[in-house]
């Protein structure tokens, strides 16, 4: 019994140790976030890549595709081809392996003149996309854990996963409230129905991840929570006024920004209070991110559009879809159908003097920041030794184990 009670001190001793040692273990925080000012490196380092470009692929840096790892030869060509040939800025990982999505992250980075910009849904980790790996609990299990420096070291530990496969930018956290029972797209991926819980446990994932160099994303924007319609499908309608909108949906996106958030997400969600003569999504509505998102709550870091090929999107707007975005407020244009055609139709825009040729320059100077303080100024290939075994270590599975105990 002694023996037994000396073992089990042990146990605790070592499991202490390890979760104290998981923040320490990961890279050099981050120093400044997208939206302080520039440092004179950077400075110089945006203006030497900016006066390479031409109009065209200035515009091309707002274009995120998608990609997958699981995909074949005629997949990876085409994303090659969109790198090679119209200069995307960046892409979006989804289904795969570690393995053959960092050894495609290397193939697509040789290739591309300007060094892209990565992200991925790794909302519960990278295991939200990819097989192999460990799957922490989702959002609504988190909800339940007290402990917020447990949230943190979570959202540490991912930042470590994503920077092992040469991911910049992690869509997350997702700080919608989950107030309607009936939503069939939030739900566990939400932190729970109360605003303030939401808030603090969002703040928490998100500095794990920007203290340890990963770019997180507030999403999506200005709430998807209290939806029963799926903005893949059609378009959510949040039907409540601005004073609710403020105290509710909008209360943690004001929490993160406050604590220095690099990226919003906005959703696809028509908010009938704000846009009353059109059923516009937020997504293209300058009354939502112009009004609401840069003035009002001061918001000054990168924002992304939610996907630009979802049907909740489609069809809402006589101009293209790209111009509607662009001239909305939006910097990343997330994974329209056609980039080629996307591309044309902001070049058009501009010679027809809709948009202006500095607004595009001025968009394409925010995302070159933050690829410089992604470290992608002095970009290296992703290191492909024992990386399955690296993501998923004995660490990781401990703080698995402590947040499932709390």
């Amino acid at each position: 019994m002694r023996k037994l009670s000396l073992l089990l001190s042990l146990y605790i001793i070592v499991i202490s140790l390890l979760s104290i040692n998981i923040i320490n273990s990961f890279p050099i925080k981050l120093e400044r976030y997208i939206a302080e000012p520039l440092s004179h490196d950077e400075i110089h380092w945006v203006d030497s890549v900016i006066n390479t470009l031409t109009l065209r692929e200035k515009i091309a840096q707002s274009f995120m595709i998608a990609a997958y790892s699981n995909q074949g030869q005629k997949h990876i060509d085409n994303i090659t081809s969109l790198i090679k040939n119209q200069h995307v800025g960046g892409l979006v990982f989804f289904q795969g392996t570690p393995t053959k999505q960092a050894e495609l992250t290397n193939t697509y980075q040789s290739i591309s003149k300007v060094p892209l910009l990565v992200g991925m849904d790794a909302e519960w980790g990278v295991s939200m996309r990819l097989d192999s790996v460990i799957a922490f609990p989702k959002n609504m299990t988190l909800g339940a854990v007290t402990d917020n420096n447990l949230i943190y070291k979570l959202g540490a530990e991912i930042a470590r996963q994503c920077k092992l496969l040469g991911v910049h930018i992690n869509f997350a956290p997702s700080v919608d409230v989950n107030n309607n029972p009936e939503n069939p797209v939030i739900n566990t991926r939400s932190f729970g129905e109360n605003q303030y819980n939401v808030a603090e446990k969002g703040i928490a994932l998100m500095r794990g991840m920007q203290d340890n160099g990963v770019f997180a994303s507030a999403k999506h924007f200005p709430g998807h929570g209290d939806t029963n319609t799926d903005s893949h499908h059609d378009l959510p309608v949040i039907p409540y006024e601005k004073d609710r909108l403020d105290t509710l949906e909008l209360y943690p996106f004001k929490q993160l920004i406050e604590n220095g958030i690099a990226s919003v997400m906005v959703g696809h969600l028509y908010i009938s209070a704000i846009d009353t003569k059109d059923e516009k999504p937020a997504s293209l509505s300058e009354k939502i991110i112009r009004s609401i998102l840069k003035n009002e709550l001061n918001f000054d870091g990168l924002i992304i559009t939610d996907a630009l090929n979802m049907k909740a999107v489609k069809g809402k707007t006589e101009e293209h879809l790209v111009v509607a975005a662009v001239k909305a407020g939006n910097d990343i244009l997330l994974m329209p159908d056609d980039v080629s055609g996307g591309i044309d139709a902001i070049e058009t825009a501009i010679k027809n003097e809709e948009l202006s040729e500095s607004q595009i320059k001025n968009i394409c100077r925010k995302i070159l920041t933050a690829k410089y303080r992604a470290g992608l100024n002095k970009y290296k290939p992703i290191n492909l030794n024992g990386l399955v075994n690296n993501i998923t270590n004995i660490r990781s599975e401990v703080l698995n184990d402590k947040l499932m105990e709390a």
